[in-house]
């Protein structure tokens, strides 16, 4: 279980690092990667929901245990990312550094896929008369 906790923990730390500049960021998101953006509500939900699940994180590494169900959620959230970003790079249309950025979540799926091993219920055999 301290496993899981650390994970969790380390996980949605380093989410709120990672997502919070970017409710600052629209200007030279478009700048940097033109052209501007042109829905801000698709660009700060992104952002919104991202934070909602670095919170959901920081809640499960209090107890793993209690929200193990909530893990299989975070798989998909950890999945979707770097799968999107392979097609698209794949497509041609992501530059490579967004690799790493995706390859970050496949490091942080198999973390939280171990977790989730790792906190099953032990099963009580009993023995045969």
């Amino acid at each position: 279980m301290k496993f899981a906790r650390v994970v969790y923990l380390v996980a949605g730390i380093y989410g709120l690092i990672a997502v919070t500049p970017g409710f600052f960021m629209e200007g030279m998101t478009g700048r940097d990667h033109p052209p501007a953006v042109t829905h801000p509500e698709y660009y700060y939900g992104f952002f919104g929901v991202a934070l909602a699940w670095q919170v959901a994180f920081l809640i499960i590494a209090r107890d793993p245990l209690r929200y193990r169900p909530l893990m299989i959620a975070c798989f998909i959230e950890k999945a979707l990312f770097p799968i999107a970003v392979g097609v698209l790079y794949a497509l041609g249309r992501v530059p490579p550094h967004l690799l790493a950025l995706g390859g970050a979540d496949v490091v942080l799926l198999v973390l939280f896929v171990t977790a989730w091993v790792k906190t099953a219920p032990t099963r009580v055999t009993s023995a045969s008369p």
